[in-house]
């Protein structure tokens, strides 16, 4: 966020900025959602509550979504609609940890996981994964890490862009299993990944294909580029349930309205058809990315399989971290990047997190600029 009011300043001063920043596809909602939206106003529909998860069309037309993907039978009183992913991550915390439980997770990861754990009086246990582990935990490390009421798992992960396969999925569901551990799987970028031909799970897989006890988030922010219109959803296991519907009602009443009736549109062959052109145009970007960072000798570099991020280490030079270095990147190149230690804060001074949703044309420009930068 400090990053984006830079540029914003700048921008506004007359700067160039090519901003590689925000977790935020380019394009906006499909058409079919913004017409469904336009509609709703146009015909000023009643909007008020809803329920507290959600409308009961949408809960079902993402039932259904499960069934499509990932072959799952989900009935709609499994899902919770809430204010973004976010949303679904504050109530499945509340419901699932008590104040001094000990919640593992990642290192570098997203840090919205640790900052919500910390302000509930959670413990949270850092698991440091890199090159090693393709950037993802291994029941090893979970191994080492001591009693864990709690594992919240990334795949595809921000910053990395790094999944876990099936059959890690597997052990790790197992392992949690085994040990009491409640896993909360962030699946927010599924639908956006680069798999190799025939792989057995493309779009990634859901972790209630084999561990119905997990609680799995998700939103229609990534896929369908609808980050503003604030709305998530989580799988929600039995025994959780009423909980989390306590909780909705007393910390949002209910999820944004007009964005629950304007999503149902999501689920049209149509509005999946635009999402799946759009991930085509990433995954040129996401080449384009690759090869460049390779040209400039950044390494180590995550796998990047899925979600629009590149994650990698970067030749410091003059400067003591990735900090200072991003900073003199924007103030004389115009180029804004995060650095690392947003997500890792032991060995994120040496990285950069480089996000190629804002399209071919920018990060091309942006690698000529990085490149003359270090030059």
């Amino acid at each position: 966020m400090t990053v984006l009011a830079s540029v914003e300043r700048m921008r506004a001063a007359g700067r160039d900025v090519i901003s590689l920043c925000a977790g935020e596809p380019a394009g906006g909602a499909p058409a079919l959602v913004q017409a469904r939206a336009a509609a709703l106003h146009a015909d000023a529909a009643p909007l008020g509550y809803s329920p507290a998860l959600g409308i009961a069309p949408l809960r079902a037309a993402i039932a259904g979504h499960c069934r499509r993907w990932y072959g799952l039978d989900v009935q709609p009183d499994d899902v919770a609609l809430t204010t973004g992913a976010s949303g679904a991550f504050l109530l499945a915390f509340l419901a699932a940890f008590e104040h001094g439980d000990r919640v593992a997770l990642t290192r570098p990861g997203y840090p919205a996981y640790r900052n919500i754990l910390a302000s509930l009086g959670c413990e949270v246990v850092e698991i440091g994964v890199g090159p090693e582990s393709g950037f993802q935990p291994t029941t090893a490390a979970l191994e080492q890490a001591g009693p864990l009421a709690g594992l919240v798992l990334a795949s595809p992960a921000n910053p990395t862009g790094s999944m876990t396969s099936r059959a890690e999925l597997a052990a790790l569901a197992a392992w949690c299993e085994a040990h009491g551990t409640r896993l909360v799987s962030d699946e927010i970028y599924h639908g956006l990944t680069y798999p190799e031909p025939d792989a057995p799970d493309p779009r990634g897989t859901c972790a209630w294909e084999l561990d119905r006890s997990a609680v799995v988030v998700s939103s229609f922010s990534k896929y369908w580029g609808m980050t503003g219109w604030r709305l998530g959803w989580a799988l929600v296991p039995r025994d959780l349930r009423d909980a989390v519907d306590a909780l909705a009602g007393n910390l949002a009443l209910c999820p944004p309205v007009p964005a629950q009736h304007a999503a149902l549109a999501a689920f049209d062959e149509a509005s999946y058809a635009e999402a799946d052109a759009r991930l085509a145009a990433l995954a040129r970007t996401r080449t384009l990315a690759l090869d460049g960072a390779a040209r400039l000798g950044w390494g180590p570099v995550a796998p990047a399989d899925g979600a629009f991020y590149l994650y990698a280490g970067v030749p410091l030079g003059r400067f003591p971290d990735s900090v200072a270095w991003c900073r003199a990147l924007l103030e004389e190149q115009g180029v804004a990047l995060v650095p690392g230690v947003d997500f890792d804060g032991v060995g994120g001074g040496a990285y950069v997190r480089l996000s190629f949703a804002a399209g071919e044309q920018a990060v091309a420009q942006a690698f000529d600029r990085i490149a003359a930068f270090q030059a």
